[in-house]
C-alpha cells in the first residue's frame, strides 16, 4: 500500500446508480418503446426507476438472491431495459440470451449460466416451449406481457432497498455466438460497465448529451446493445426502443415521430434502411449520427449517409470480450488538417481510433510489436478495465501474463491512432504464399451498384492452397451477373486477388447479424477441387 493513500471516498461503482441519477437529474426525459402486440409505451426515467424497483421485488419474491443468474430472452423494449437495471441492481447477474442462436447453443448458454428465472417476449414463447425440457436449472418462466410480467410486478412497492455491492461483482453474462464450438460466457462487472459507459459517452466516442434521442437498433441481448442503455442514461438522453422491428419502414416511423437523433446497428440494418429511403424518396429527417459495427462498413453506405443525407457515420469496432467498445471513428484536428476528402476516407475506412480505457498493440507471428504506420499488419491485442480476463467457468486465463487479450483480428494502426481490421485470423486467405484480405475484397464488391451484401471466403485449391470465393446478394429487382462484378473488381483490386468464383445467392448470417463465413466455407469446400 502507498505510504500516502488518497483521502477520497471509496464509493463503489454500481449500475443502479446510473438509473438513480437519471431519475433524479432527468426525471421527465422520456422512455418510449414499441412492444409485441401492444400499444406504444411512453414513460420517463422517474417512472422507469420505480418500475425497476418493482421488478427487483418480484424477482426477490421468486427467490433470487445476489449472485444468482437470471436469463432474458427478449427484444429491444422498455421491459428489457428495466431488467438491465433491476437484476444487477439487486446483486444478481442478467444473462441476455440470444434468440437467434440455434436451440442447442441457446439451451447450452442458459444451462451453463445456471439461470433460475427466464423472462421472455411473447413471440419467443415457441422457442421457450421447445427448450423447457432441456433447461435443468430454470424454476420460473415469466412472459414479458401485461398479463404476466405486469401482473407480477404490480403489487410491489416502487421503492427498493438497493444493496451496496462490491464494484467487481458480476452484473451481465454475455455469450459469444459460438461459431467455433460452444458459446463462451463473458461476465461483465459493475465496475467494467460503469467505466465503459462513462467512456462511451465522451465527445471522442459517441458524444451523447441530454438533447439526444437514442434508438438502439443493435440488439439489447448482444453485448448489452454496445453499452447504449448505460451511456445514454448517464447523459440523460431520451430512449426510443424499436421492439423487434428493424425494417426500414418501422425505423423511419419512429425516427420521424420521436425525432431520433442517434442510432446504431450492424450494416445489414442500414442497408435495408437506405434502400427504403431511396425507394420512398424520403430523408432521415432528425437523424444526425449512426454508429455501425459488427462487420466492416461498406464505403458506399458511409458516403450515402453523409453526402446524400447529412448523417454522420461513426464506425466502431469491438467484441463481446471488450464490453464491447474498443475504438470509434471520430475525427481529430490532426486528421482534419489533411483536408476533407482524405479525412473522410480515414473515417469511413478505419474501424476507429484509440480511446482512453483500451490499450492496443499489433504484433507479428513472433510476438514482436509492430509500428503504427498504417502499413504493417499483425495480430491485434487489447487490454483494459472492460476487457475480460477469463471466460465464465474457465480456470484458464484468456490473456497472456501481461494482461493482453488476443482478439483474433489482423489489423494495422496508423500514425493518427486509427485502427483498421484487415481480416480475422481464420478468414484471411493464403493463396500461393501471399495474403488476400477478405474484408478489402468484400468492401470493393459491395460498392458495386446493385450489390446488397458481399461475402468472401477462402476455399481449398489444388495448386494455390486457397482461392477467393465471392458470394453476392443483390438488391431486389436488380439485374447483376458475374461479368458485371468481375469488370467492377478488375479496376479496383490487383489481378491475383480476383475471386475464382462469383456466385449469386442469399448470404447466410450468424445469430448476431454477421456474415456466417463458417457456413459458406463448409458449403463450398469442394468447389475448386
Amino acid at each position: 500500500m502507498s505510504p500516502y493513500p488518497g483521502l477520497m471516498q471509496q464509493t463503489q461503482l454500481s449500475i443502479i446508480d446510473i438509473l438513480r441519477f437519471a431519475a433524479t437529474a432527468h426525471s421527465t426525459r422520456e422512455i418510449v418503446s414499441k412492444l409485441i402486440d401492444e400499444p406504444l409505451w411512453r414513460s420517463d426515467y422517474a417512472g422507469t426507476f420505480a418500475r425497476t424497483a418493482q421488478a427487483a421485488h418480484m424477482l426477490a419474491g421468486l427467490g433470487i438472491v445476489p449472485g444468482d443468474r437470471v436469463t432474458s430472452l427478449a427484444w429491444n423494449t422498455h421491459r428489457h431495459f428495466e431488467l438491465f437495471y433491476a437484476v444487477p441492481g439487486m446483486g444478481a447477474v442478467l444473462h441476455t440470451a440470444n434468440p437467434r442462436l440455434p436451440d442447442e447453443h441457446l439451451a447450452f448458454t442458459i444451462n451453463h449460466a445456471e439461470s433460475r428465472v427466464l423472462l421472455y417476449d411473447v413471440n419467443l414463447a415457441e422457442i421457450v416451449e421447445r427448450l423447457k425440457p432441456q433447461l435443468a436449472t430454470v424454476e420460473h418462466f415469466v412472459a414479458l406481457i401485461a398479463d404476466d410480467y405486469e401482473t407480477c410486478i404490480a403489487p410491489y412497492s416502487p421503492a427498493f432497498d438497493w444493496p451496496v455491492l462490491d464494484e467487481n461483482s458480476g452484473a451481465f453474462l454475455c455469450y459469444t455466438s459460438g461459431t467455433t464450438g460452444d458459446p463462451k460466457g463473458v461476465l461483465y462487472s459493475h465496475r467494467s460497465v460503469v467505466l465503459h459507459a462513462l467512456a462511451a459517452g465522451l465527445p471522442g466516442a459517441l458524444n451523447f448529451d441530454a438533447a439526444d434521442v437514442i434508438m438502439p437498433c443493435q440488439s439489447l441481448y448482444h453485448a448489452t446493445a454496445w453499452g447504449l442503455p448505460f451511456a445514454g442514461a448517464i447523459n440523460g438522453s431520451k430512449f426510443v426502443f424499436p421492439g423487434d422491428k428493424f425494417d426500414g419502414a418501422s425505423l423511419q416511423t419512429l425516427i420521424e415521430s420521436e425525432q431520433v437523433t442517434f442510432s446504431g446497428g450492424v450494416p445489414t440494418i442500414w442497408t435495408m434502411y437506405l434502400a427504403y429511403l431511396d425507394q420512398m424518396g424520403v430523408t432521415p429527417g432528425s437523424l444526425q449520427r449512426v454508429i455501425i459495427g459488427g462487420s466492416a462498413v461498406p464505403h458506399a453506405m458511409a458516403e450515402t449517409f453523409e453526402r446524400r443525407y447529412g448523417v454522420k457515420v461513426r464506425q466502431i469496432w469491438g467484441m463481446t470480450e471488450t464490453s464491447p467498445l474498443g475504438v470509434v471513428s471520430t475525427p481529430t484536428p490532426a486528421l482534419e488538417a489533411l483536408g476533407g476528402e482524405e479525412a473522410s476516407e480515414v473515417i469511413w475506412t478505419r474501424q476507429g481510433r484509440m480511446m482512453f480505457g483500451i490499450q492496443m498493440r499489433i504484433v507479428d507471428e513472433d510476438g514482436a510489436i509492430l509500428l503504427h504506420d498504417g502499413e504493417q499488419s499483425g495480430a491485434l491485442h487489447v487490454r483494459g478495465p472492460w476487457v475480460l480476463s477469463r471466460y465464465f467457468r474457465s480456470e484458464v486465463p484468456a490473456t497472456d501474463a501481461d494482461g493482453w487479450f488476443d482478439t483474433g483480428d489482423i489489423a494495422t494502426i496508423d500514425r493518427f491512432g486509427f485502427m483498421r481490421i484487415t481480416d480475422r485470423k481464420k478468414d484471411v486467405i493464403k493463396s500461393g504464399g501471399e495474403w488476400i484480405s477478405s474484408i478489402d475484397l468484400e468492401n470493393a464488391a459491395v460498392a458495386c451498384p446493385g450489390v446488397k451484401v458481399a461475402a468472401v471466403v477462402g476455399i481449398p485449391h489444388p495448386k494455390w492452397e486457397e482461392r477467393p470465393l465471392l458470394l453476392i446478394e443483390a438488391h431486389d429487382d436488380v439485374d447483376l451477373d458475374a461479368h458485371i462484378i468481375a469488370d467492377w473488381l478488375s479496376a479496383r483490386v490487383t489481378k491475383w486477388w480476383m475471386p475464382d468464383r462469383i456466385l449469386f445467392e442469399s448470404v447466410p448470417l450468424t445469430a448476431t447479424g454477421k456474415i456466417d463465413k463458417k457456413t459458406i466455407r463448409e458449403r463450398y469446400a469442394d468447389l475448386l477441387l
